[in-house]
């Protein structure tokens, strides 16, 4: 794209932006500042989830439709946990191992054998995110679970500037996902296993003659994966609860959010999570009725304009 179409459409997303915040504060300030923290929170939660569709689908390229069931599996196996021990921690920890197990036995057993396959992985993952949605339901039922937060992130902060109060768990989230991404992007990046991942994605077959053993390292960042959507899934049944439809709710968020930061990027999910946790929060508070609508007109957007995505590279 040219410098000038840049600069067009730079102004063009962000003068309407723009006189939109101005407009907003000035009617009223602090709906519009809890907007923003809860759009801003509400990716963080996105995100989280995302992380591991990342590693799976942006990263890897394997097509992993089974990833929203297996944050709807963690959340209920840390609901559980909880319920019985009062460990929210350990309720994390049992929810992320419980999904990377089932991850590592879906890519060890199904997916290993259709690599580069996506048209099969995306049948089978389909088929196996019904599976595991219906013994899930035939398990807890349809009825809405929700965990409690910890104690130590239970009631509001108060005197927050213009705000005033703001749910401490809620706030947390943001904390929660900075640390992952960070975390993420240091493994990925930093760390020689990360290089692995990235050079076996590249060319696997001279990973391969190196002596890498690549079958061992792409299971263990599936299970990586998988595990983040079990850890999201914890997260989340505190503040959106557990029900069934919610593994499609966040499998078509995680796909979102990795389509419009760009495939394999860290930072680029970062600021696709933020993206859509806004359009959402600021849609449903300022106009209801088209918030659904603004979602998908961004998602047009960056097709049109940035095909690979914000932060996507060539292949």
């Amino acid at each position: 794209m040219s410098r000038f179409w840049r600069w067009f459409w730079t102004i063009a997303i962000g003068v309407p932006i723009a006189v939109f915040a101005v407009w907003a504060i000035a009617d009223n300030a602090r709906l519009f500042f809890v907007t923003l923290l809860n759009g801003l929170t509400l990716g963080a939660l996105y995100f989280i989830v995302a992380a591991g569709f990342t590693l799976v689908f942006g990263l890897m390229r394997n097509v992993n439709l089974a990833h929203g069931s297996l944050y709807l599996l963690g959340g209920y196996i840390g609901f559980i946990v909880a319920e019985r021990t009062g460990w929210w921690l350990l309720a994390l920890a049992a929810g992320f191992a419980a999904a990377a197990l089932v991850g590592l036995l879906i890519q060890v057993l199904i997916l290993r054998h259709m690599q580069g396959q996506d048209l099969r992985q995306t049948m089978v993952t389909i088929g196996l995110s019904i599976v595991i949605a219906d013994i899930l339901l035939w398990v807890f039922t349809g009825l809405v679970h929700q965990m409690e937060a910890p104690e130590w992130l239970q009631g509001p902060l108060r005197g927050i500037p213009l705000i005033n109060a703001y749910s401490a768990y809620r706030l947390s989230l943001l904390a929660f996902g900075v640390a992952i991404g960070v975390a993420l992007w240091l493994f990925l990046n930093r760390t020689r296993i990360g290089m692995m991942i990235r050079a076996g994605v590249d060319d696997r077959a001279m990973l391969a003659a190196a002596g890498v053993n690549v079958n061992l390292l792409f299971a263990l960042t599936f299970a990586i994966g998988a595990g983040l959507a079990g850890m999201g899934g914890v997260i989340g049944a505190v503040e959106l609860s557990m029900v069934p439809g919610e593994d499609t709710r966040l499998l078509l968020a995680s796909l979102i959010v990795v389509i419009v930061g760009g495939m394999g990027s860290v930072v680029g999910a970062a600021l696709g999570a933020a993206i859509l946790g806004l359009a959402e929060t600021y849609g449903l508070a300022y106009a209801p009725t088209y918030s659904v609508v603004f979602v998908f007109v961004i998602l047009v957007l960056v097709l049109a304009f940035r095909p690979r995505g914000i932060m996507g590279r060539p292949a």
